[in-house]
């Protein structure tokens, strides 16, 4: 199996992982998400794009509430795991684009998703200016991307180490990939990107406390204790251990 479809089959475990923790992380962020997507006000639902789009966990909602929505990635091999779902929607399209140096259109759509990718740029300001370059006057922008000092990233760098993540394997008995991010950013860093491209923030928000080997070991009890720390920590000084950084920005 190459990389790629690991990938893709990791993304899909993760929605019903055996592990507590691990599911709910992977849920409660895609739900946050959809919501965001429904409720959200813009100017119109005319057109969608999702950037990154993975195995595609949030193209049938935009099918459903726009009338044409676009998936892009800088790989076809990725796209191509998404024909099953294109399938199905008539009113999808995917095309290769490289979101750095987009050859999308000016003010072309209602909506802009971008949900984990800016953490695999390098350099994801041009990112953040071209979304902001396609989206309509008062389009907006769901994005959302880990947190720098969360224990679940700070753990990850110890846990893909070699000899350790054959062992980490073992406890999940699912598919563990190294995550591929690069570019992890604070929520002020995630701001100023943010602002500085010219977008105002509607909204924004913060969720899932990751606890190391109690995670693994603690099935249920876990998991009650993390959402417990994630209420406590939410909107407080410490909140930057929480994984997830969600934003609603309006061009």
């Amino acid at each position: 199996m190459s990389t790629r479809d690991k990938l893709v089959e990791l993304q899909e475990t993760l929605y019903r992982s055996s592990n507590p923790t691990r599911r709910w992380l992977h849920c409660s962020r895609r739900d946050w998400i959809i919501n965001a997507i429904e409720n959200t006000p813009r100017p119109g639902n005319q057109a969608a794009l999702e950037v990154g789009p993975g195995a595609g966990v949030y193209l049938p909602t935009l099918a459903r509430l726009f009338e044409r929505v676009v998936a892009v990635d800088i790989e076809e091999a990725y796209l191509s795991h998404l024909s099953s779902v294109t399938a199905m929607f008539p009113n999808l399209s995917v095309r290769l684009d490289d979101i750095t140096e987009s050859e999308l259109p000016d003010q072309a759509f209602d909506l802009v998703l971008c949900t984990e990718v800016v953490e695999h740029i390098p350099d994801s300001q041009p990112a953040i200016r071209e979304m902001r370059r396609i989206l309509k006057p008062g389009g907006v922008l769901v994005l959302s991307t880990p947190q720098r000092y969360s224990p679940l990233e700070l753990t990850a760098k110890i846990a893909f180490l070699p000899g350790i993540i054959e062992v980490v394997r073992l406890i999940y008995k699912e598919p563990v990939l190294k995550t591929g991010h690069i570019n992890l950013m604070t929520a002020a860093e995630m701001t100023r990107q943010l602002t500085g491209a010219g977008f105002s923030i509607d909204a924004s928000h913060k969720s899932g406390m990751y606890i190391p080997l109690l995670a693994e070991f603690a099935g249920e009890t876990a998991l009650r204790i993390e959402q417990w720390f994630e209420r406590h920590l939410y909107g407080g000084r410490f909140d930057g251990l929480l994984w997830t950084q969600y934003y609603i920005a309006r061009a």
